[in-house]
C-alpha cells in the first residue's frame, strides 16, 4: 500500500522572521512547506507548485492578504485559504472572508496549538472533499459504464427477441405449409387467407398486435384438421353427410387445444376456435352470436371463407373473385357483421399502390453467396423453402440447384437489389 503524499502549505508574509517561525512549527509535523514574502511572489509560486493550503498574513505592502487570497481563489479555487490577521484589522478581515471565501482566520500573535489545529482541520477538509469528488467521479463513470453495458445487453436481448420472434413466425408458416400438404390443390391457401385477413384487420384499424394474431390464426386455422381422414378433408362442406359434418365441425376446438400449450399463441388459439362462429348465432362450435363473436375471429373467418370459395373448398366448384365477393356481400348481417364485410370489400376493391422496385427476379444460375431473399421462396406445391430475409450461402445455393435438378423444377427467386453486386465496367 503506497504512503500518502504529505500536504503542501504555502506561507505568505513580508517578514522573514515570521516565515522562519512558521517553517519551524510545521515542517516537523510532516508538511511540505513553501514560503513567499509577497502576494505577487505567492501567485508566481502557485503557478509552479501543487499546493494544498495557503496561509497568508493580512498586512503586506503592495498586494495585501485579502487581495492575494481573493486572487488565489479566482485562479486556484481548489486550494484552501487561511488568513493571519491582527485584532485591529477586523473590518478588513471580514471583507477578506467575503471576497476570498476564506475558510478560517487566526489572530496574531498566534497560539502554536491553535494554528496547528486550524491547519490540520483545513487539510483534513480538503482531503475529504477531494476524496468525495474522486468517489463521485468514480461512481459517475461506473454509472456511465453500467448504462452502456445495460444498453448493449438490452440491444442484444432485443436482437435475440427479434430473431426468436422471426423464427417463431417462420415456424408457424412452415407448419401451415405442412398442413396444406394433406389437401391436394390447396397450395398457398392458408398463406393467402392470412395475408387477406391481415389487410382486413388493418382496414378495421385493429391494434397492430391483434393484426399479427389475426395473421397467425389464419395461417393455423386448419391445425385442428390434422386428425381428420384425407377423404373428409377433400370433400366440400356442402357434400358432407350429417355425421361427417358433425365430426368436421369439431376441428376448431381441436385446433385450440393443440395451440394452448404455446403461451405466445393463447389469443391465436381463441381466434382459431371462434373463426367459424356466425354473427346470427348459427356457427360452430359454440353457437356464439352478435358481439359475442370477436371481431378478429370474424376477420379470420371471412378471409378463410373467401379463399375457400376461390379454391373450391366450400362447394364442388371454384368461384371467381367477383362471384365470391357477391356471395360474401349477401352474408352481411347474417354470417358476418356488416362492418367486417365492408372492410373485406374495401380491401378487395383497392388495388395496391405500386411500390418502387427494391428487388429483382433471378434464376438459380444467377444466385451468389451474400444475396438476400426479398420474398418467401415456395415450392411448386406451396411449401415454404426459404423465408424472406434469408442470406444465401454457397452451400444453400448448391442445395437449391440440386433440388431443382432432382425434381425437374424451375425456381425463380426475388433478391434484394441492394444485395446484388454492381458489375464493374469493362
Amino acid at each position: 500500500m503506497s504512503t500518502p503524499k504529505p500536504a503542501t502549505i504555502l506561507f505568505v508574509d513580508d517578514e522573514p522572521s515570521i516565515l522562519s517561525a512558521l517553517n519551524r512549527l510545521f515542517r516537523p509535523q510532516g508538511y511540505r512547506v513553501l514560503m513567499a514574502e509577497s502576494g505577487e511572489n505567492g501567485l508566481a509560486l502557485l503557478q509552479r507548485e501543487q499546493v494544498d493550503l495557503v496561509v497568508s498574513d493580512m498586512r503586506m505592502p503592495g498586494m495585501d492578504g485579502a487581495a492575494f487570497l481573493a486572487e488565489t481563489r479566482r485562479r486556484h479555487p481548489e486550494i484552501g485559504r487561511i488568513l493571519l490577521t491582527g485584532y485591529a484589522d477586523i473590518t478588513a478581515t471580514i471583507a477578506a472572508i467575503n471576497e476570498g471565501a476564506i475558510e478560517r482566520y487566526v489572530a496574531k500573535p498566534w497560539n502554536d496549538a491553535e494554528l496547528s489545529l486550524a491547519v490540520r482541520d483545513a487539510v483534513e477538509r480538503l482531503t475529504l472533499k477531494r476524496e468525495h469528488e474522486r468517489l463521485t467521479a468514480l461512481v459517475r463513470q461506473q454509472n456511465v459504464e453500467l448504462e452502456q453495458r445495460v444498453a448493449e445487453r438490452t440491444a442484444e436481448l432485443a436482437q435475440a427477441n427479434t430473431k426468436l420472434s422471426e423464427n417463431f413466425q417462420l415456424s408457424i408458416q412452415v407448419f401451415a405449409s405442412l398442413l396444406e400438404l394433406r389437401n391436394q390443390g390447396s397450395a398457398g391457401h392458408s398463406r393467402q387467407a392470412a395475408e387477406l385477413a391481415r389487410r382486413v384487420a388493418a382496414a378495421l384499424e385493429l391494434e397492430p398486435s391483434l393484426q399479427e394474431e389475426v395473421h397467425a390464426a389464419a395461417l393455423l386455422h386448419e391445425i385442428g384438421k390434422i386428425g381428420l381422414p384425407d377423404a373428409l378433408l377433400q370433400k366440400p362442406e356442402s357434400l358432407m353427410t350429417p355425421e361427417e359434418l358433425g365430426r368436421y365441425r369439431k376441428y376448431p376446438m381441436t385446433g385450440e387445444s393443440a395451440l394452448l400449450p404455446l403461451t405466445d399463441l393463447h389469443n391465436v388459439a381463441h381466434l382459431v376456435r371462434s373463426h367459424q362462429e356466425r354473427f346470427d348465432g348459427r356457427g360452430f362450435p359454440d353457437g356464439l352470436a352478435g358481439l359475442q363473436v370477436p371481431v378478429a375471429a370474424q376477420v379470420v373467418g371471412i378471409a378463410v371463407t373467401y379463399q375457400n370459395l376461390l379454391d373450391g373448398r366450400a362447394s364442388p366448384r371454384r368461384h371467381s373473385p367477383d362471384d365470391a365477393r357477391g356471395m360474401l356481400t349477401g352474408m352481411a348481417g347474417a354470417r358476418y357483421a356488416p362492418a367486417v364485410v365492408q372492410a373485406l370489400l374495401k380491401v378487395l376493391n383497392t388495388a395496391p399502390e405500386p411500390a418502387a422496385a427494391t428487388d429483382r427476379e433471378l434464376g438459380l444460375h444467377e444466385l451468389q453467396a451474400g444475396m438476400v431473399l426479398s420474398r418467401d421462396l415456395l415450392s411448386p406445391h406451396g411449401m415454404l423453402l426459404l423465408a424472406k430475409g434469408h442470406v444465401f450461402s454457397a452451400r444453400v445455393i448448391e442445395q437449391l440447384r440440386d433440388l431443382a435438378q432432382r425434381h425437374d423444377q424451375k425456381l425463380r427467386l426475388h433478391v434484394e437489389l441492394a444485395s446484388i453486386p454492381v458489375a464493374e465496367p469493362a
